[in-house]
């Protein structure tokens, strides 16, 4: 598709409104058009494409508006945000873009599926909007994004260019940390891995308020098991690691083509 000369953002994140991320990112998509920022009240991380339901009422609170951007927030999940965003902000028409991050730490293997960042991309393209997720390998609130906020325009740019709106399909966008010298841009599979001894007791000072009686309490760390095969420097993380920014493409159709056609050979049957 041939971008619009002024696009209509809405961009979301899992850190939260107020975390640096997501206002470098504002700051270097502000040039592609009108931007609607709707985004975590608070932190959000790890609740990939999980929904506030139930009887919960989702608090939304409008921060600030000028110089193109309009700043608002959502008290729950980023797939929240995305959803109450197209049914309340865009509820005649649809957003050209979805983007989100930029993340606090990397989305790259397996981490991608637990992603609140790649959670609110894949409720964009649910709805049949494309979506990116942007996300450094640096957890620090005050990470350095310069790397991320000038080369991501350009790759934007790529990546809308090359679209096929209505595909189900988002792009998964992940940068070295800044200590790592840049080579270029590689297309990317998800590695493969998981994490190990994943919990670790957690210190009862370090808890505001304490601990009820008989809890005791953890905190997730774990070892990441890398899985992908020796010499498949294409997965994501491998990328990540040799200096490269990793694009992979992903849908939210999680069927096994594969699986699919050989159990239908052997179980399909009218009764």
């Amino acid at each position: 598709m041939d971008m619009p000369a002024n696009l209509d953002i809405l961009i979301t994140n899992d850190d939260g409104y107020t975390s640096k991320g997501i206002a470098e990112l504002v700051s270097c998509m502000r040039q592609f058009g009108r931007i609607t920022v709707v985004a975590p009240k608070y932190p959000q991380s790890g609740m990939s494409v999980a929904l506030t339901l139930g009887r919960k009422a989702i608090a939304y609170r409008k921060v600030r508006e000028g110089d193109g951007v309009s700043w608002s927030y959502v008290d729950g999940t980023p797939a929240s945000c995305v959803k109450f965003a197209l049914d309340q902000i865009y509820p005649d028409r649809k957003c050209d873009v979805v983007v989100c991050g930029i993340n606090h730490g990397s989305n790259a293997s397996v981490a991608t599926n637990y992603s609140g960042t790649m959670g609110a991309a894949e409720e964009a393209a649910i709805n049949g909007i494309p979506a990116i997720g942007v996300s450094l390998c640096d957890y620090s609130d005050d990470a350095d994004f310069s790397k991320v906020t000038g080369a991501f325009p350009g790759i934007f740019m790529d990546l809308m260019e090359h679209v096929r709106p209505g595909s189900g399909i988002c792009y998964n966008v992940n940068f070295p940390s800044a200590a790592v010298p840049l080579r270029g841009v590689r297309i990317c599979h998800e590695g493969l891995g998981y994490w190990t001894r994943e919990l670790d007791p957690w210190d009862l000072d370090e808890i505001p308020g304490g601990k009820e009686e008989g809890e005791s309490l953890y905190v997730m760390r774990g070892r990441f098991v890398d899985c992908a095969p020796a010499g498949d420097r294409s997965a994501d993380h491998h990328a990540l690691e040799d200096g490269y920014i990793s694009i992979t493409p992903q849908t939210f159709d999680r069927t096994d083509r594969t699986e699919e056609l050989r159990l239908s050979a052997l179980m399909d049957k009218d009764f």
